[in-house]
């Protein structure tokens, strides 16, 4: 559901939806193509923008929001796939921050990266939840503690327990939520 309207609804318009929700997934998937191509796609194919004059600002603005602006601005014609993992997941943020989506799903966004590069996605989670309703997917405790306002424990694909991170991870109210966090099962 977004918004009360069922997402999966005959007649819902898969376009409008991929602008709304963007996706970031587990593992990088930049493009085979230049940075620069890589973030301008989605305002480009979504029609927001289409000469190189108006996609240079949203390339530029999206590359800051995601942390990467100042690593990659003499390279933007470089080859996303050259970039390391952590600045190929950013890339992938730019990417979908660049249509300007109203949710953006994070399935395990940082399993695939080193301390480093995790550390430069959990604060750029922070900076980003001021402006975007942000789910993330993880299987790691720590994390979900340090970057959400709000946790959901699922346990075979039920919503177990629901409430503030700090309310469920001090005090559970489900026995099932307090093994899990404590380590004692999964």
């Amino acid at each position: 559901m977004l918004d009360g309207e069922d997402i999966y609804e005959p007649g819902v318009d898969l376009a409008t939806l991929r602008q709304r929700v963007g996706m970031v997934f587990q593992k990088p998937n930049p493009f085979p193509q230049p940075i620069y191509e890589n973030v301008a796609f989605g305002p480009r194919v979504l029609g927001l923008a289409k000469k190189k004059s108006e996609l240079d600002p949203i390339v530029e603005q999206s590359l800051r929001q995601a942390a990467l602006w100042d690593e990659v601005k003499d390279y933007l014609s470089r080859d996303a796939l050259e970039l390391s993992l952590g600045q190929q997941q950013r890339l992938c943020i730019a990417r979908v921050l660049a249509v300007q989506p109203e949710v953006i799903l994070m399935d395990e966004p940082c399993s695939a990266l080193d301390p480093i590069a995790t550390e430069h996605i959990e604060l750029l989670i922070h900076d980003l939840k001021q402006d975007y309703t942000i789910v993330i997917v993880t299987h790691n405790m720590q994390q979900a503690a340090r970057v959400s306002d709000s946790t959901g424990l699922f346990w075979l694909g039920e919503l177990v327990e629901f409430s503030a991170t700090r309310d469920l991870f001090v005090h559970p109210k489900n026995e099932l939520t307090e093994t899990y966090i404590t380590g004692r099962m999964g």
